[in-house]
């Protein structure tokens, strides 16, 4: 495969070690961040165009996680752009079961979280829908993200993947934003609701957290790919049947990074 600008280092929310309190006050801090980056509203607009384009009304999300701001953009698409039959699947290769027993127990309509690991790489095509990977596509090796397209583009099922930046900017400038990342941790954590006695402890007193939003924040944007790496991951995948768009959206300081799959219908061929 061609030399990408992406590069593989590990975050540490990813290590089995992190304990599942910080990795989850980690998770409400990501939240913030996502509001503060705009994510509620560029998120929501792109996901309304795909499933408008590709006439679907269900979405089946995967590594989700604990949630992130999937359930936050499936309220917006049903509230503001009046996609009231859609349908939200989550899933992960390993749930986040309680967040899954949340979301299953509870009043949300229109919402589930399926319990069994589900493998992003192996879709069973009895799962049709808009399948979407928000901030979680920097996470997968070149051969595991290209699988992952190439079983959506098979199965002829929509793929929408969202990533908090575009990773335009040279590397230097991207290493020397940890500290600011970290400084920045303090201030968003005041918006993090509900706010927890863990979240205060391990932000303000022992500050476990911005240590590993800091590191984690500069290492997902190294590892994101940028969309000239994108058009390397297609080189082979490009077909009549089914079409790919990539874009930045959002402008400065960093752009968004979407990438859209779709199938082409026989009608728009000819």
């Amino acid at each position: 495969m061609s030399t990408l600008k992406r590069l593989h280092f590990f975050e540490i929310e990813d290590q089995s070690w992190l304990p599942n309190i910080i990795r989850d006050c980690m998770t409400n801090t990501l939240i913030v961040m996502h509001s503060l980056a705009g994510t509620n509203k560029y998120l929501p607009e792109l996901l309304a165009r795909v499933l408008r384009d590709t006439d679907t009304t269900r979405i089946i999300d995967l590594c989700s996680g604990s949630g992130g701001p999937m359930v936050a953009a499936f309220d917006i698409l049903k509230r503001k752009h009046g996609l009231v039959d859609l349908t939200l699947k989550l899933t992960d290769l390993y749930p986040h079961l309680p967040f899954a027993d949340h979301i299953n127990t509870s009043s949300i309509g229109d919402i589930s979280y399926v319990t069994e690991p589900m493998d992003a790489t192996n879709i069973p095509r009895s799962e049709q829908g808009l399948r979407t990977m928000i901030c979680s596509f920097h996470h997968m090796r070149p051969s595991v993200a290209k699988q992952i397209l190439q079983n959506a583009q098979q199965s002829r099922q929509p793929i929408f993947i969202y990533e908090i930046s575009d990773n335009s900017h040279p590397l230097l400038l991207t290493l020397i934003s940890m500290p600011f990342l970290f400084l920045l941790c303090f201030f968003i954590t005041l918006r993090v609701r509900p706010m927890t006695w863990q979240q205060i402890v391990f932000t303000y007193i022992i500050p476990i957290i911005p240590i590993c939003f800091a590191w984690d924040g500069t290492i997902s944007n190294i590892r994101t790919y940028t969309q000239k790496d994108m058009n390397v991951l297609f080189k082979d995948l490009r077909t009549e049947d089914y079409t790919w768009e990539t874009g930045a959206i959002g402008g400065l300081p960093s752009g968004k990074l979407y990438v859209i799959g779709k199938p082409v219908s026989s009608a728009s061929r000819l």
